[in-house]
């Protein structure tokens, strides 16, 4: 995948992005200014920028000696100034139940006061710094994470990296703590990687590490595309005023969502890291150059320019990299009956059901009446049903024409037992084979609904 990149893109590599971009774009004031978060912060602050705010610091040794630990609030933040790579960072997630001088980290572990004694004594001695220096620690809030995202992430907030060229945004990706990165964004130790189409702000492809290409939340059946950021506007907004603030003419703004503050910058990035190509299946190196011949006066302009160059997936060459169709969150659907009926209905794509199903009176236009009337007269309690094994469920029903399954189904009014059919559908021209639920839909806007079960050759675009 990473090589049909290569090949087709123009990726940037490291060589080029140092000896192009960051030498010559990058004066060494704002590289400093970027790389001292600290001074990063107050900056942005100043310029009426959402930054985390600052609970603490310790400069020196006699800091960490009279530092009162108590006073920390139940979660935190403890950060290097100068670190880089997420290196150096400690999430506590919360204070260890009955004890005040312990809290929990991300994963689970417990973090003493002679534990963040140990890990700022580090610090101050520059083991994380940029380039080894005797460095400051610092404590900031913990941001509160935003619903949308409780299903995603673990133990951490995700964040959103922009690269910004030009007063344009060039790229962007969505960051996903995981378990593996102990609740850290970090790609490199472990989170993972989800393209954002610019145009929409709405997640395309997913990367494991730097890497794989996953389409599923590992160990869930959530798919990764198809998220629709909140606040897109505001946030390319951020990142590109960001740029004119800092001097870089080629950085990376790492941004989270707050719960209650909403977007919130956590740091500019001198040297941003190139996973997000693979992120993006793109290379950077095209976009970079597309860009740098346009004349941009104003943030409002260039972020518009970034979005009609560089946003809205070309669906050839996704449907090409990755093999599936791109659809969007309403599809017309060709549904085939018995004796080869046809119909054409609108059908919701909804990654959050596992089947898909179809209103009864569109089935008994298929040809099903008899199926339905049938399972009607057999109806059952789902109290009576539900703690009958699988086989005796089944012998109740296994006699209907053209019944395939039984599935329970929830609704306002508890949970059903609902029938299941064979049936043929065709989609943007893939034809799909597969068992259906039946049910009342009547009181819904689309007659079908396409689950996560049928949506396996296809990528959601939900600005379609």
């Amino acid at each position: 995948m990473f090589e049909f990149i290569k090949k087709s893109r123009g990726v940037l590599g490291m060589n080029s992005r140092n000896l192009e971009y960051i030498r010559p774009l990058n004066r060494t004031s704002a590289k400093r200014l970027a790389d001292n978060k600290l001074l990063s912060k107050r900056i942005l602050k100043k310029n009426d920028i959402a930054v985390p705010a600052l609970i603490s610091q310790i400069k020196t040794l006699e800091d960490l000696d009279n530092f009162d630990w108590q006073k920390l609030p139940d979660s935190f933040v403890l950060k290097p100034n100068r670190g880089f790579g997420g290196e150096g960072i400690i999430v506590i997630y919360g204070r260890k139940k009955n004890r005040a001088d312990a809290w929990i980290k991300a994963d689970g572990s417990i973090v003493t006061i002679d534990d963040l004694k140990n890990h700022t004594r580090n610090i101050l001695d520059g083991s994380y710094s940029l380039s080894g220096i005797p460095d400051t620690a610092f404590f900031e809030e913990r941001l509160k994470l935003l619903k949308l995202f409780k299903p995603y992430a673990f133990k951490g907030i995700p964040d959103i990296r922009i690269i910004v060229f030009n007063k344009m945004p060039i790229m962007a990706m969505l960051r996903l703590p995981t378990k593996e990165s102990h609740g850290k964004a970090n790609l490199a130790q472990g989170a993972i990687g989800v393209g954002i189409d610019l145009a929409s702000g709405v997640t395309t492809t997913a990367v494991a590490g730097k890497q794989k290409i996953i389409e599923y939340l590992p160990g869930t059946r959530l798919l990764l595309s198809g998220i629709k950021i909140p606040y897109w506007m505001d946030i390319l907004n951020l990142a590109v005023r960001s740029q004119e603030i800092s001097g870089l003419g080629f950085l990376g703004v790492d941004i989270a969502i707050d719960k209650e503050r909403g977007p919130v910058i956590l740091e500019l990035n001198a040297r941003p890291g190139l996973a997000i190509q693979v992120a993006n299946l793109d290379g950077l190196k095209w976009r970079l150059k597309k860009a740098a011949g346009i004349k941009i006066k104003t943030i409002k302009k260039g972020i518009r320019v970034g979005m009609d160059l560089f946003g809205g997936e070309i669906e050839e060459e996704l449907e090409e990299i990755s093999g599936k169709k791109v659809i969007g969150t309403v599809e017309k659907v060709k549904l085939i009956g018995k004796d080869g009926k046809e119909i054409e209905v609108e059908a919701k794509i909804d990654t959050g059901a596992d089947w898909s199903s179809i209103d009864n009176e569109l089935a008994k236009q298929l040809g099903f009446t008899q199926t339905i009337d049938e399972f009607e007269k057999l109806k059952m309690p789902y109290e009576d049903l539900k703690n009958l094994d699988k086989e005796k469920r089944w012998a109740i029903y296994k006699n209907i024409p053209d019944i395939a399954s039984t599935i329970p189904v929830k609704s306002s009014n508890g949970y059903t037992y609902r029938p299941m059919i064979n049936v043929e559908f065709i989609m943007d021209n893939v034809t799909t084979s597969t068992k259906i639920t039946l049910i009342d839909r009547s009181h819904m806007q689309y007659s079908m609904i396409i689950g996560k079960v049928n949506l396996k050759k296809f990528l959601i675009d939900s600005s379609k």
